[in-house]
């Protein structure tokens, strides 16, 4: 007798190999573990055994084994290690891509488009009649014999002045943009994980960077005690350290950054959770954990001054609710004329890509 087997519909499976499959989970837990590949196979393995996340016909030791063959991990024969791949790297980023601002195409070499019409590199949709000094390269010809022939039917036509149509395009902006990551150890304080959004959204915002924004500028900056620059390649292996809040080394080092890229359009954006706590002083720090230290402060607004007379906007994420950290925080913005976002961990992308693309649409002159 002939019968049906109906399962439930799970559409992020569909079409999907048991490797792939596997290989969405892994990414994931790679970027909880810190690039840990050892630690990401045993959350695995502890998943498999509670979810069946493989068959008999397809185990975790398969999917080990192709991880290798496809370039994925690499062992050292001599200590055991296994590390993960660039090409790793790289799917981690667009995998955060993915999660976090969705399946973004790539397209041609971009920037961030302006409303100021004029001979620019992309073509705006909309036309406008000839105007006496354009150029014949504005010229939409496909509208214009439209004209033509509406005007003076097809027995007698003939093109004039009045027929013409412009295509206008648009300028193009670049932009420098330093992203800032606090990793003091309040990131992970409060049983919350605050660092791993953090980190997704840095490698979610350097992927589309190189990849649909290829004339933009990122640079990752990451504060302590200390501020210092870390790579694209980094940012998956990213840790919270015992730190205090050192905002003005960061912003210091954000700025000198800056000083030297040489597009028009400059900004900083910047991921904390808490309140700045600490100074450098000669080869010594300054530090207060206990309310907001005004010598620090202090220090903060200047350098956000400075920023507004070089017309680098600060845009901060504040991943806290506390009422007299959200009072520094608007101070801290209107210091700067900048923006500030009060963003819970699972919005965070989400504010930082609308803010990014949002550059798509000023003016510069």
């Amino acid at each position: 007798m002939r019968g049906y087997f109906f399962s439930k519909f799970d559409p992020d499976r569909q079409g999907k190999t048991p490797f792939e499959q596997l290989m969405d989970a892994f990414l994931q837990l790679l970027t909880y573990t810190s690039g840990d590949v050892m630690e990401a196979l045993q959350w695995l393995n502890e998943l498999d055994r509670e979810y069946s996340l493989t068959s008999d016909a397809y185990g975790m030791g398969n999917f080990i084994e192709d991880l290798k063959d496809k370039g994925y991990i690499d062992e050292n024969r001599q200590t055991g290690e296994i590390k993960i791949t660039p090409k790793t790297e790289q799917g981690i980023r667009k995998r955060s891509l993915e999660e976090i601002f969705g399946k973004l195409k790539k397209t041609k070499q971009g920037d961030h488009t302006t409303f100021k019409p004029g001979l620019g590199d992309e073509t705006n949709p909309e036309t406008r009649p000839f105007r006496f000094g354009d150029m014949l390269e504005q010229i939409d010809f496909t509208e214009s014999i439209r004209n033509a022939q509406i005007n003076h039917g097809l027995d007698s036509f003939n093109m004039q002045e009045d027929d013409l149509q412009i295509r206008e395009t648009d300028f193009k902006s670049q932009t420098s943009t330093v992203l800032m990551i606090d990793i003091s150890h309040s990131m992970i304080l409060y049983g919350e994980d605050r660092i791993t959004p953090a980190k997704k959204v840095a490698m979610a915002l350097s992927e589309l960077i190189t990849t649909k924004y290829q004339k933009d500028t990122l640079d990752i900056v990451v504060f302590g005690n200390d501020a210092w620059p870390v790579e694209i390649k980094d940012l998956p292996y990213l840790q919270v350290g015992p730190y205090h809040t050192n905002t003005v080394a960061g912003l210091e080092l954000a700025m000198d950054i800056l000083r030297r890229r040489r597009n028009p359009n400059k900004q900083i954006f910047m991921i904390t959770d808490g309140k700045p706590t600490c100074l450098k002083e000669g080869r010594g720090y300054y530090k207060n954990s206990m309310g907001l230290d005004r010598k620090i402060t202090t220090r903060c607004l200047n350098l956000a001054a400075q920023c507004k007379k070089l017309k680098i906007p600060i845009t901060t994420f504040m991943i806290a609710s506390d009422p007299y950290l959200q009072r520094f925080v608007q101070e801290f913005t209107e210091t700067n004329n900048g923006k500030a976002f009060f963003a819970s961990l699972d919005r965070l992308g989400a504010f930082i890509f609308k803010d990014f693309e949002s550059g798509k649409r000023k003016t510069v002159y």
